[in-house]
């Protein structure tokens, strides 16, 4: 029996946002506008090492292992060290990319059509996202995205990240939902879903890299399109 859900908690980056294809577009205009390729250095190669280490220092900054300003810091760093670069300021350039990043506007395909679904059948969307709260409402608000959610609930801001339940629970609380009648959609399987379930809310895993699935926790249901959403709602 399909269950009655009030409350739909959506992730950001790459379930609507499609942050792969915008960091890129905002990483090459930085890389432009410092003039790195005059240094030697290929874009697509700058690009493959900063997004290892900054994928390695987001897992970190997740574990509270790093702080803001290290991990901004030390992902151009240790690029710039990777490569032999010399004489670009990295916290320079964190700053320049961080304003070109809310400029970009790719949506993940179909991202508009489900929220108009959604929202037409009345339920209440909420987005819960990892990221700085400086970058993320500019996202929502550049792209489009901004007037289909009624609050945005920002790990910096509240000093948690997914997957811990304490965000979760704020969200929760935050928006006057009952967690049998919530529901978070995301496509990073640890932070989105496992984070879920385990605080016992149900979810949807937007396997949009169509990546294997061994267990499923909890209610959790699968979708490789954000058009399948509207078989769970």
């Amino acid at each position: 029996m399909r269950k009655k859900y009030t409350h739909l908690f959506f992730d950001l980056d790459n379930t609507l946002w499609d942050f792969k294809t915008n960091s890129k577009c905002a990483m090459q205009e930085t890389f432009n506008s410092l003039g790195l390729a005059q240094k030697g250095v290929a874009f697509d190669d700058f690009f493959e090492i900063y997004t290892k280490h900054n994928a390695e220092l987001w897992t970190a900054y997740r574990k509270k292992e790093v702080s803001k300003k290290e991990l901004t810091h030390q992902r151009f760093q240790f690029t710039f060290d990777s490569l032999a670069i010399n004489g670009v300021d990295a916290l320079a350039m964190n700053d320049l990319y961080l304003r070109e990043m809310p400029k970009q506007s790719h949506l993940i395909e179909g991202a508009k059509e489900i929220l108009d679904y959604v929202k037409s059948k009345t339920y209440r969307l909420f987005i819960i996202t990892n990221g700085f709260r400086e970058v993320q409402h500019e996202k929502l608000k550049q792209s489009g995205l901004q007037s289909y959610f009624e609050k945005v609930f920002i790990s910096e801001e509240i000093k948690m990240p997914k997957p811990s339940r304490e965000i979760f629970e704020y969200a929760i609380k935050s928006s006057n939902a009952k967690k049998k009648n919530s529901l978070m959609i995301g496509d990073d399987w640890e932070v989105d879903i496992c984070g879920a379930a385990n605080f016992g809310i149900d979810a949807v895993y937007y396997n949009r890299l169509k990546q294997p699935v061994e267990k499923l926790m909890g209610d959790t249901n699968v979708i490789e399109s954000l058009s399948e959403l509207r078989l769970f709602l």
